[in-house]
This record gives structure tokens, sequence and C-alpha cells, in this order.
């Protein structure tokens, strides 16, 4: 491929889930993005993810992966799995004393679902739009376990990313390029084996963001998805009441073709918003799709945040 070497080359963006472990690194090519090299293994059934043994397998994986001479550099960009991050959105604090974090802090306490000592909590916040705020919140322990399994790959953590943040990135830059797009409000789903990820947002700035735990393993009776339609409904509506005079414009499934057509029809129809297949496998250039082991016809993994955070 003439000029490759010209490109510009993004961190190598991991998206290390429960079910699977995903690396990509893209770079930036003059039409469209190239996937320089990408590695995606399931977790063997045998091992139960969140255990001193799922450490091991992540760090093998990530360094077998690294060490084969497609990834360029040891610099990554991270992201914790969804259901290990609070999310929750709060009016902006119009009165504090000392530091923001700690208003949003006695905001947020009552609800976290881990023990709310602020020493322990790491809290990243992202301002949005009609004085309102995500606010995303983690455990530092959870953090501390990652940072270990990097460190033993032999990888350097350039930023830990926060997924909303890397979906609607990839969103943007794949499926957000006309002029139109950049003033559009946008539903975001990237449907995982075991949960559902939403993203509502305005280009690449997220204004709203969930995770509900059902997922394309439970899909396979109807009424799991009517299920998921109702919890979607539900956000949908707390984000109408947030957002006041701001209409969802279209709905995008990042997860391509991860997950069956017909339930992406499914969904759309209960929804009633108009809806697109986003694929950005599809939408990028592979530069040996054998070498990688890649099927862009017939793989069915998201690679929706493992893009993001690369481009992030």
């Amino acid at each position: 491929m003439f000029g490759l070497m010209k490109k510009r080359s993004h961190l190598i963006g991991v998206d290390l889930g429960s079910d699977c472990l995903k690396l990509a690194q893209l770079a930036n090519g003059s039409e469209e993005a190239v996937l320089m090299a990408g590695q995606y293994v399931n977790r063997p059934t045998d091992i139960t993810a969140g255990t001193a043994r799922w450490q091991r397998w992540a760090v093998e994986v990530m360094s077998k992966a690294t060490a084969n001479g497609n990834f360029k550099g040891k610099e990554v960009v991270a992201a914790l799995p969804a259901n290990e991050v609070f999310i929750d959105h709060i009016r902006w604090p119009k009165k504090f004393d000392g530091k923001i974090e700690d208003a949003i802090f006695a905001k947020i306490k009552q609800k976290l679902p881990f023990e709310p000592i602020q020493k322990n909590t790491l809290i990243k916040y992202i301002a949005t739009e009609q004085d309102n705020v995500m606010v995303l919140a983690t455990e530092r322990t959870a953090i501390d376990h990652h940072l270990a399994i990097y460190e033993r790959a032999g990888l350097t953590i350039k930023s830990i990313g926060v997924w909303p943040v890397a979906l609607a990135t990839c969103y943007a830059y794949f499926f957000g390029r006309r002029k139109t797009d950049l003033d559009a409000v946008v539903m975001l789903l990237d449907i995982q084996p075991e949960c559902t990820n939403m993203v509502i947002c305005r280009h690449k700035h997220p204004l709203y963001a969930c995770s509900v735990p059902l997922g394309a393993r439970q899909f396979k009776e109807e009424p799991q998805v009517g299920r998921l339609v109702m919890e979607l409904t539900a956000n949908r509506r707390q984000f109408l009441s947030i957002y006041k005079n701001t209409q969802i414009e279209r709905l995008i499934f990042l997860s391509g073709l991860a997950v069956e057509p017909d339930v992406y029809r499914m969904i759309a129809r209960q929804l009633e918003v108009q809806a697109q297949m986003g694929d950005c496998m599809a939408a990028t250039e592979v530069t040996d799709p054998d070498d990688f082991g890649l099927d862009r016809r017939n793989g069915k993994v998201s690679w929706a945040l493992a893009f993001g955070l690369s481009l992030s």
C-alpha cells in the first residue's frame, strides 16, 4: 500500500471485557482509517472473569499480541468494562467550596454501588449541555487491578479512556462526517454478548450514557429484546427530561455484524426511531486480513470500543 509509512498511527486501543479481549491500532489514511493491527481472543470457558486466572490470561494474550510485530509501539489507551463504571447525570453544582470533585461526590455518594468513601473513589466528569454533567466513578482498586495487568504485559498506559467518549468518537469518525451530523443528536447502541451500552451524543460529544445488563446471548428469546427496549425507553425518557427541547434524530447500531439484523430491526421498530447499522470494521481498510485472522464479512465481533479508544 503506497505511502503507508507516512500515515500517522494511533495508540493501541484495548477493550478488555469479561467475555473477550480486543486490541486494535488504527492509522489515518487519505480516504479512510487503516487497521494496522488487530487481535480478538475469546475468554476460555473454564476461566472466570475478574479472577487471578483471568488476569494472567489477559496478560498472556496482550503480551503475545503486541510482540508479533504488527502493533507499533507499546502505548495503549484502555477503558474499564462498563459493568465496573458507575454513571450518573446531575446538574452542575451552583455553589461549592474547594474542589468540584468534592461537590460531585456529595451528590452521588448515596447512589454508588460500592462503599462511598471518597479517597477510594475515582471520579471523572464531563460537562455536557444545559448545565448538565455526566459523572463516571469507579473504585480505585478496580483501576489498580487493570493497571497491574498492563504493567505485567509490558505495556504503557497512555490514558484510561471512558467508554461513552470512545463510542462517540468511533461514531463521529466513521459515520458522522456530513456537515449535518455535527449538530445531530443520535443514539448509539453497542450490543455486547452480556450487556448493551447506550450513548446519546451530539457528534463526538456524549450527553448521556448507560449500560443495560442484557446482551446478544439473551436475545435468542424475543421477550428479552422487549426487556431491553423497555430499559432503553426509560433511559431515553430520562434523557429527554434532562435535555429540554432536544430530539434524538436516529439510532446507530455500532455493534455491526455482531448481532443478527432481525434483532436490530425489532429494536428499531419498537423504539420507533430511524436506524442504521454502523459497522466500523467494514468502514476501515485492513492491511492484511488473513494475518489478523479477521473476516470482515462474517465477523461476529463489535470493534467499536477498541477502535474508538485507538482514535481517542
